[in-house]
């Protein structure tokens, strides 16, 4: 790790394909600046990043990287972290990507408690496959599939990572630039498995949950009163139906992660004694 990177550095020479004003921008420059901020380089960073408009954003970051299927990047990031916990690693999905197909992987990931982040670009709706409802989706919110909207209550994704067992709850607004980089920082700098769930409008398909949407109804918890480590403060405001909270809901200041419970702390991609020839050669064409 080093002190002198810059979020720069985490550029990659890829240009994003985005929808111009799309709230992933945002989200990914919050990402890199809170991993040049934490000491972090491209050389020990990997992302892993599932389908969806997030999907490509390792192509877009320079580190190592992994594009995988939908709903699959938790399960990865998982094992590159245990196979090799030098690296930081850091899941990046959507709501569609985390939430539906995704969802048990999400809760096992809470529930193992494994040393990384996961940050997930919340735009309420399927923007990759032009504008379907998604699970985060407001129940009367009208789309070309549901155009009398779900009819079904939205997903809680901080609800479910708190009764999952979540060690630390995080929710930001992907265009309050200094903000939310602060709080990817604390969630990579938590001990065990940190969760942001980030608003990240869809400039095209969303006329509804808007930047200006956000803006009129998001609340700083740090201009209240709120305690991050009182689990049942946390309950009251991840639950709220009338707000929009920003910030981190809760933090378990006692977190175990789950190498540290299980005494995994070796780097598991040495090439173990006694293994075939024919292995080790087909590991050396490989590198």
């Amino acid at each position: 790790m080093s002190s002198d990177v810059r979020f720069t550095d985490f550029k990659s020479d890829k240009q994003p394909t985005w929808c111009p004003g799309c709230g992933d921008f945002g989200t990914m420059n919050g990402m890199m600046k809170a991993l040049a901020q934490t000491g972090n380089d491209p050389d020990n960073t990997f992302v892993v990043a599932g389908i969806g408009c997030s999907g490509k954003i390792g192509t877009y970051m320079h580190s190592y990287a992994l594009h995988g299927v939908h709903g699959r990047a938790l399960p990865v990031g998982t094992g590159v972290k245990l196979a090799n916990p030098d690296l930081e690693v850091m899941v990046a999905g959507g709501d569609g990507d985390g939430y539906s197909i995704g969802a048990g992987h999400f809760v096992h990931a809470v529930r193992r408690n494994v040393d990384m982040s996961y940050v997930v670009m919340d735009n309420r709706i399927y923007g990759l496959t032009k504008g379907q409802a998604s699970p985060t989706s407001r129940e009367d919110f009208e789309t070309s599939t549901t155009p009398e909207g779900p009819q079904q209550p939205p997903v809680n994704p901080l609800a479910l990572a708190l009764a999952a067992g979540g060690t630390f709850i995080a929710q930001s607004f992907s265009t309050d630039a200094q903000r939310h980089a602060e709080i990817v920082r604390k969630a990579i700098e938590h001990d065990g498995f940190g969760f942001v769930n980030v608003f990240s409008p869809c400039v095209t398909f969303n006329d509804v949950d808007t930047y200006d949407y956000f803006r009129d109804h998001i609340v700083d918890v740090d201009d209240t009163d709120h305690d991050p480590t009182d689990e049942t403060a946390a309950k009251e405001k991840i639950l709220a139906a009338d707000k929009e909270y920003q910030g981190v809901l809760y933090q378990d200041d006692a977190s175990v992660s789950y190498a540290e419970r299980h005494g995994l702390d070796s780097d598991m991609t040495e090439i173990p004694d006694g293994a075939p020839e024919d292995a080790m050669d087909l590991v050396r064409e490989f590198y």
